[in-house]
């Protein structure tokens, strides 16, 4: 009966493990691989990307979308056959609209860009990455013509993220979110030093904070068993299978925080990954509903559970004990205030959440600047800065710490921003759905336990991996469509009462 689906997963399976082949040598080429293997490795998965991408597109792969199709017509729409279908033909679809050739040279250019990249962001030397960027950009333009748009090029960028977003609505969403906390962080700006961070700018052994990590991340859920901690210029998780779902994160020996929450937002991403349906094994479904849904799990474990004040009145004894000397003599809501103190910063992703989103609005800008050639690749730098003033009222003092401290553009990945701030706004409608559903969740997370929370996540986010679109996604989880409004609540509230405004 289900002779025609069978075939199409057979197909499906061997797509899968290309594509995953191709990510473990993505993966070990940024946390393992010499300096040196970057060409070879490079062009071991554009080979793997040729292959993938010249099977995926074939008359053959269309032929059996078809057919099973054909087969599962009555299949209900929430079912794996039916929404398998749509997700199979959505994605033929938007691959059919590049040359096999475009793909190729995207991941060439994408590999020495990223390269390139590391360097130039160690030497804080721009020029280095100039001629890079300038190809990625040539390209990312060639890229929204083939994909087409209906209002601006942005907009064929941005799908390919996040399903059925539209530019005018990020813009409108990023300017409504911006009028709301800008005046909150100039209210704070007022009273910076009721707030003392010194605590976390200690000497932190690099060991320890390793240590530290792996206990941090199983006690939010991340399964070690599932799961890897490795270390990475920029952090990030991947994930290969549901039973293999790996974080990684960066160490400062003289400074917790980075360590400390990008292991919580790296576990909140492999977390979405390790709780998708064992069915979806080996299919497009078995990953996040889009970026912004999977970034909404990460700043869930990161910032709404790992910066609470209860999660660090259950979990502060513990890492007073990893590190006596420099916080033995500190209370738990001591910790809880330095960990949430607001100040401009120059590095995205150290950034406190009054001031991220700015951040992103910042990037999401300046993408579509380069995309219209309004700005020319040579004048980031200096855009950059400027950008950096109007927004958060500082200029980095280098490049390393503007317009370099990024990975993105140099792996091609232009539109990507808006779904940092995007995945805030889901993190925070979803928390305050879980709570209006279950309100045990709420008491638990007052003893600093998300144990309730994650398991509300995986009922009615996780398992459902790619399942439905976006926008289906967040109605059926909470019963609306996507608004700042809830994060907005969420911010004022914590902020006023740390700030006493």
């Amino acid at each position: 009966m289900n002779e025609k689906m069978n075939a199409l997963l057979q197909k499906v399976y061997e797509l899968h493990d290309l594509e995953k082949a191709a990510g473990v040598l993505g993966w070990d080429k940024q946390v393992n691989m010499p300096k040196k293997g970057n060409l070879a490795r490079t062009q071991q998965m554009s080979t793997l990307g040729r292959i993938r991408h010249t099977m995926f597109t074939s008359d053959e792969m269309s032929e059996l979308i078809a057919a099973a199709a054909e087969e599962q017509a009555e299949a209900p729409y929430d079912s794996f056959e039916a929404s398998l279908l749509r997700v199979l033909q959505y994605d033929y679809d938007q691959a059919r609209k590049f040359p096999t050739e475009f793909v190729v040279q995207m991941t060439m250019v994408g590999g020495q860009a990223n390269a390139a990249w590391e360097e130039a962001r160690a030497n804080s030397d721009f020029a280095h990455f100039l001629p890079h960027l300038e190809k990625v950009l040539e390209l990312t333009k060639q890229r929204a013509e083939y994909l087409g748009y209906e209002n601006e090029p942005y907009d064929a960028l941005l799908n390919q993220f996040e399903r059925g977003m539209e530019t005018a609505v990020v813009r409108q969403i990023f300017q409504e979110a911006k009028e709301a906390l800008v005046p909150l962080r100039e209210a704070i700006d007022e009273r910076l030093t009721a707030v003392d961070d010194s605590l976390v700018h200690q000497p932190f052994d690099v060991a320890k904070q390793q240590e530290f990590a792996r206990y941090i991340a199983a006690a939010i859920g991340y399964d070690f068993s599932r799961g890897h901690l490795g270390t990475a210029p920029h952090p990030f998780a991947s994930s290969f299978s549901r039973d293999d779902a790996r974080i990684t994160s960066r160490w400062y020996p003289d400074f917790l925080n980075p360590s400390l929450f990008g292991v919580l937002h790296e576990s909140g991403h492999a977390m979405y990954e390790q709780g998708t349906h064992p069915d979806f094994a080996r299919t497009p479904l078995a990953r996040g509903a889009s970026l912004g849904f999977h970034e909404s799990q990460s700043r869930m474990m990161e910032n709404v559970v790992g910066r609470s004040r209860s999660f660090w009145q259950r979990h502060f004894p513990k890492l007073q004990e990893t590190f006596p000397d420099a916080l033995g003599g500190a209370t738990a809501d001591e910790f809880y205030r330095a960990i949430n103190k607001v100040q401009p910063s120059f590095i995205r992703v150290e950034a406190d959440e009054v001031n991220y989103n700015l951040h992103i609005i910042l990037r999401f800008e300046l993408e579509q600047a380069m995309l219209t050639g309004d700005l020319a690749a040579a004048d980031v730098p200096a855009a950059w800065n400027d950008k950096m003033q109007e927004l958060l009222g500082i200029v980095p003092p280098n490049d390393s710490e503007g317009c370099l401290q990024d990975i993105h553009w140099s792996w091609t990945g232009v539109g990507y921003f808006p779904t940092y701030a995007l995945g805030n706004f889901y993190a925070a409608q979803l928390y305050e759905a879980a709570q209006a559903q279950n309100p045990q969740i709420g008491a638990d997370m007052a003893q600093g336990d998300p144990a309730s929370l994650v398991a509300w996540m995986g009922e009615n986010v996780h398992q459902h991996g790619r399942k439905y679109t976006p926008d289906e996604l967040i109605h059926r989880a909470s019963g609306q469509p996507l608004s700042h409004a809830p994060f907005i609540r969420y911010i004022n509230e914590k902020f006023s009462e740390i700030y006493g405004l």
